[in-house]
């Protein structure tokens, strides 16, 4: 079930033998396996040959990020990252067993996302690059969030999907006409530390009801597109706003500014998976 080149590395990087392995979801980008360890250490296991096996590593650093911050988010600790002579990538961390909601889960996971959002940092971006899925995700400094939103989320995605056809050259017209327009759709706001990849398939409640949040593509941005984000896909409930907000309220327009944020995001869907997603992408910069 473990290429033997991945398993036998693990065991290295952990010093220890896997002694039983169980099939689990890895999601759409990678593999991934329950392994059990001698002295009974139960471990959740992902791997890619095909990525980037520093992937992983951002990854790791990602989480570190986020688990620093000390909220009441539950964060995986990381037990090892690497890659094989080959080049497959792979990282082990905490395996945490998936619970269900109890009736303070949704509204102590929307505090907890608003007390993340509160650690501030001077400029918008991140001293490292990582990545959003397998793609690479660019996180230069700048000092205002429209500078660092068209350059570093807009344009990179765009140059890649219009390089495959998968968007053509009247979309990016529409995209240069939109760029005029934001610093009137923008609020102006402190850059907040960002899980950065914040969807329904990204978390879960543990045993205990507390959230888990994982695969991040951590950076500091603006925290509006982290919660235009939570819209996008589902899987967030009204009580999760709501505390959200009693923590650390919007500006008034934000339903009418998300869709904006989520070109990033839709965008990022493009080119990982084309369809639907572009015409999204249409709908929404046709607009402008």
């Amino acid at each position: 079930m473990i290429p033997d080149n991945v398993k036998n590395q693990v065991e290295q990087s952990l010093g220890k033998s896997i002694d039983s392995v169980q099939r689990v979801s890895g999601g759409s980008i990678n593999q991934a396996a329950k392994i059990t360890l001698s002295e009974e250490q139960e471990c959740f296991l992902k791997w890619n040959q095909a990525a980037n096996p520093d992937m992983f590593i951002k990854e790791e650093k990602g989480l570190g990020l986020l688990k620093s911050a000390n909220t009441d988010l539950r964060i995986p600790a990381i037990f090892a990252t690497g890659k094989t002579k080959d080049g497959t990538g792979f990282l082990v961390q905490e395996f945490i067993i998936e619970g269900h909601s109890q009736p303070n889960s949704a509204e102590s996971f929307g505090k907890a996302l608003a007390d993340l959002h509160h650690h501030h940092e001077k400029r918008f971006g991140l001293d490292h690059d990582n990545y959003i899925g397998r793609l690479p995700q660019s996180n230069r400094w700048h000092e205002n969030w429209l500078e660092f939103f068209i350059e570093e989320r807009m344009k990179p995605q765009l140059r890649m999907a219009t390089d495959a056809g998968k968007l053509g050259g009247s979309t990016i017209s529409h995209f240069d006409s939109m760029y005029k327009q934001l610093p009137n759709i923008f609020p102006e706001e402190s850059p907040s530390l960002l899980h950065g990849d914040l969807w329904g398939g990204n978390y879960f409640f543990d045993d205990k009801g507390r959230a888990t949040i994982y695969d991040p593509a951590a950076y500091y941005g603006h925290r509006e597109i982290e919660l235009a984000f939570t819209h996008l896909f589902g899987g967030f409930s009204g009580m999760f706003y709501s505390a959200y907000e009693e923590v650390y309220p919007l500006e008034s327009g934000f339903s009418r500014r998300k869709d904006v944020y989520n070109l990033y995001p839709l965008l990022v869907h493009t080119n990982l998976f084309g369809g639907s997603y572009a015409r999204q992408v249409k709908g929404i910069v046709n607009r402008f």
